[in-house]
């Protein structure tokens, strides 16, 4: 990642590939990265060799080295599930199977804001992760995480709350994660300082 201050304009390293995707301000794709028809909202940020596809990305997301949003479905109903089937120009057999990849348009990744997403994890098409959650390294997400849900494993399960659902409720209403960015200065000591029940005690 770059070492330097970043800018309101997204840091984008030289290697990583863009492809019809969207990037916020404050934004940052690491090395190697490729982003497919994705978005990465304000201040979210992807490290190295990381794989998206087909993803929409909240404010202030962590995505570490080595993850991968959406791997692509085969079509396991046919009697082959092998490219040539849907990537047929490739071998010239005939034209693409854009049914094939509107299927899976129709299966997002979507992260919510404040979600950090350990290295080495796989998000599965369809997967929503909630806002605030945890997905452990090298965990295999299959199914829905809750906000403020800390999942790990292979497939992955939610272990626990990151805080009570009274706290919970108390980070929807507040939503820092939309506040200026002259605010989260001033805030900025409160971040690294106060408990979460200090916090929403001060804020809400």
């Amino acid at each position: 990642m770059n070492a330097t201050r970043l800018s309101p304009q997204p840091t984008v390293h030289p290697t990583a590939e863009l492809t019809d995707s969207r990037l916020g301000t404050w934004t940052e794709v690491g090395r190697r990265s490729v982003l497919i028809e994705s978005s990465l909202d304000d201040y979210s940020y992807v490290m190295d060799d990381c794989h998206l596809m087909y993803t929409r990305v909240g404010k202030f997301a962590s995505i570490a080295n080595q993850v991968r949003l959406n791997p692509s479905n085969h079509p396991t109903w046919r009697p082959s599930q092998h490219h040539f089937t849907y990537r047929s120009a490739w071998y010239g057999l005939g034209p693409e199977d854009e049914e094939l990849f509107a299927w899976r348009r129709s299966s997002p990744v979507e992260l919510g804001h404040d979600v950090w997403v350990g290295h080495g994890a796989v998000v599965m098409p369809g997967v929503r992760i909630g806002t605030g959650a945890v997905i452990g390294a090298r965990a295999v997400v299959t199914k829905d995480v809750p906000d403020y849900g800390v999942a790990v494993g292979v497939p992955a399960k939610v272990i626990r709350l990151r805080f009570s659902q009274t706290e919970i409720q108390g980070l929807r209403h507040l939503a820092w994660w939309d506040w200026s960015h002259e605010l989260l200065a001033q805030a900025l000591p409160d971040f690294r300082a106060l408990s979460i029940q200090a916090f929403l005690a001060k804020y809400l």
